[in-house]
């Protein structure tokens, strides 16, 4: 287990490295097919980092919100609220904040850049269908990602998703609608190139999403184990959310591999690259450490 963290404290390195290398490059790119002007390489190099930095820094808040998620407090919730405590005690980690989606859907993820800052989030369908040992199972997994330091990695993938999803859109408006300012010959190489950056700018977002590995959903359903001390807890919980389904009413992609299951709707294209292990799969994990104990 302590090898997997140090694994994601490198992989948050590697993803970074990843990114300012794309980034770089298509700057690159673009400084040279608009006339070769430097300040424009190091303006889209410097500003894509800066945007990175706010938005890793607000990554937690941003989540949270464009999920819709409202902030609780023990009065509010207190069988929530109580769960959660005492997990975090048995855990040795500061209490999070505690946040409810108003969704259906049972599901459920965790944010924040470190243990002290972190947020628990819940639909109100899981605390709706799932009975305490569940659930128990299930925040034991979310705190088992804080723990590991996986949602440091998580926070980082979201803010460079956003920075490539916004170079992405820059790459197509100034494709679209430069002038015929060169010969025609230009123009359309210009224009191709232009596109093709537009089309890999979302699939290196979705293997930054990918480096994110399914490893850590594995992990985390290990230290929920280890943590509860009754891996049947957070099997129940699994089977109910297999049974009845994962997806949430609001799609939002850019978030996906924050959730404890899935949250995209079956037939979409982003789940041919969903960072989630199927169901059975995590189930047998399980049981298989049942058996092993």
């Amino acid at each position: 287990m302590y090898r997997d963290i140090a694994a994601n404290k490198r992989r948050t390195i590697i993803i970074m490295v990843v990114f300012i290398v794309f980034v770089g490059a298509i700057a690159w790119l673009f400084d040279k097919f608009l006339g070769g002007q430097p300040y424009i390489f190091y303006g889209v190099l410097v500003g894509a980092i800066i945007y990175a930095a706010i938005t890793y820094y607000a990554g937690s808040k941003m989540a949270l919100a464009v999920n819709g998620a409202h902030e609780i407090h023990k009065q509010d919730n207190p069988r929530l609220w109580r769960i959660i405590e005492n997990l975090s005690i048995t855990d040795g980690l500061p209490m999070p904040k505690v946040y409810i989606m108003d969704d259906p859907s049972p599901n459920a993820f965790a944010t924040g850049r470190k243990p002290e800052n972190a947020a628990i989030c819940t639909t109100s369908g899981l605390l709706d269908i799932m009975d305490d040992d569940e659930l128990q199972g299930v925040f034991a997994h979310e705190l088992g990602h804080i723990k590991n330091y996986d949602i440091r990695v998580s926070m980082i993938a979201f803010a460079l998703t956003a920075v490539i999803s916004l170079i992405a859109d820059v790459i197509f408006q100034l494709t679209w609608f430069r002038g015929d300012r060169r010969n025609n010959e230009n123009n359309q190489l210009f224009f191709f190139l232009g596109i093709i950056a537009a089309i890999l700018a979302p699939l290196v977002a979705t293997m930054i999403q990918l480096a994110v590995s399914r490893q850590r959903e594995y992990l985390a359903d290990a230290t929920s184990a280890l943590t509860t001390r009754y891996p049947e807890g957070l099997i129940s919980a699994l089977q109910k959310i297999g049974r009845t389904g994962s997806t949430l009413r609001k799609q939002n992609t850019a978030t996906a591999h924050l959730f404890f299951a899935n949250p995209l709707r079956s037939h979409s294209i982003a789940n041919l690259f969903s960072t989630h292990p199927p169901i059975a799969a995590r189930i047998a994990r399980l049981r298989d450490m049942g058996t092993h104990a």
